[in-house]
């Protein structure tokens, strides 16, 4: 096992040098000086710190808060608040607020860099049309190829709890998992693994950065399909790509810029999709009410759902965010839950807000790339996470 995870180390090596293209002159991968790691800072802060306290939709982030202590209740330091908010039934706003300030302390989020915001993003579950049948023009949405290995570094290295990493075996050795380009042109054994196939490509591509969605066959009947794995490639933006090759303005690289620009270019829309190699695997779940599973295994709930960097926010975690409303200088001000991470969403103070289903939810993510501020709403009691 200690050989195949020396392999795997190799591995992120090898993906590290790959993920940005050296110079002639200084590709001595391994080599180069590497900055400090960023680490969060947690200050305690007084309640009255915290913009607009308690925010708005606070019997909604109450509904969210108990569906996290579905997980929470067997952790030590929780166990007693999750009980006790269960037994509340559905107490009204005041007795919330109360609840929170008595129970918890708020911990401002601070980076080691020395900032005190950080990007806010958001998201969605998408609605796409589509098909069981494969034809032309149609993209395919896999569940995970059976050569895909995801490697749990944590179990021989406990400097390292938390930390995966994926390939494929060739022969003895681990070697890099198949990119978006390399899968698309029929090097992963992806023949029979499509859950659905999705009418538009672009929209199947968006699938993969939402996560998670819905896709309405001919029928009329819904098929849901969730996030189950990844080929273990860094994502890059294509919003960024598209900057870099002048085709869009910094302003205009939200979700509806991209997808608009992809339409009007359908000749280059594999160059600008393949700008990034990730490439996400999905399941299908059940057609349940609620919101998506996130990775706490819990439904997400409408605006009050967030995805984390869990290096440094432990999922469950209530936090108070402070931002504003998407492209707007309206304050959106926020008890939400860290339930959810994801591939882009790195870094102490960065936060992707979950906005619902459908259209209008779109149209809110799409646009969302705001500064915001964030604070962990910790037990009084508990020790602090180690924030590295």
């Amino acid at each position: 096992m200690r050989s195949l995870l020396r392999s795997a180390l190799l591995l992120t090596l090898l993906a590290g040098c790959a993920s940005t293209p050296p110079s002639p002159t200084d590709c001595r991968c391994g080599e180069a000086a590497k900055p400090a790691p960023i680490s969060a800072v947690y200050q305690a802060a007084s309640w009255s710190a915290l913009p607009g306290w308690p925010g708005e939709k606070l019997s909604v982030s109450w509904a969210a808060w108990l569906q996290s202590c579905s997980k929470l209740a067997n952790r030590a330091g929780w166990k007693a608040l999750c009980a006790e908010a269960r037994a509340m039934g559905q107490p009204d706003e005041a007795t919330i607020r109360q609840f929170f300030e008595s129970r918890f302390q708020p911990q401002r989020i601070l980076s080691s860099e020395g900032k005190d915001s950080g990007l806010i993003t958001g998201y969605y579950e998408p609605l796409l049309t589509g098909s069981k049948e494969a034809a032309p023009g149609r993209a395919p949405i896999y569940a995970v190829p059976d050569d895909l290995l995801t490697i749990d570094l944590g179990d021989n290295f406990p400097e390292l709890k938390g930390q995966r990493l994926r390939g494929r075996l060739e022969g003895r050795k681990v070697v890099p998992y198949w990119s978006r380009a390399e899968i698309d042109a029929g090097k992963a054994p992806t023949p029979g693994l499509a859950l659905v196939w999705a009418d538009d490509p672009i929209e199947a591509f968006f699938l993969q950065i939402q996560g998670s969605g819905r896709v309405k066959l001919e029928d009329g009947s819904l098929l849901r399909v969730g996030y189950a794995d990844q080929n273990g490639h860094p994502y890059k933006s294509i919003g960024k790509w598209l900057i870099e090759q002048g085709q869009l303005q910094p302003n205009e690289a939200s979700m509806q810029g991209i997808q608009a620009w992809a339409r009007a270019n359908p000749a280059r829309l594999q160059e600008m999709l393949q700008a990034n190699p990730s490439y996400v695997f999905f399941r299908q779940l059940p057609n349940a009410e609620g919101g998506p599973i996130g990775a706490l295994n819990v439904p997400l709930t409408d605006e009050a759902s967030v995805a984390i960097d869990p290096k440094f926010v432990p999922l469950g975690t209530p936090l108070f965010l402070a931002t504003t409303w998407p492209n707007d200088s309206k304050p959106l001000n926020r008890l939400v839950h860290a339930q959810d991470t994801g591939g882009a969403i790195r870094g102490p103070i960065r936060a992707d807000f979950f906005w619902g289903f459908g259209h209008e939810a779109g149209q809110l993510a799409g646009r969302m790339k705001q500064q915001g501020q964030i604070w962990m709403i910790w037990p009084r009691d508990l020790p602090l996470p180690g924030g590295k």
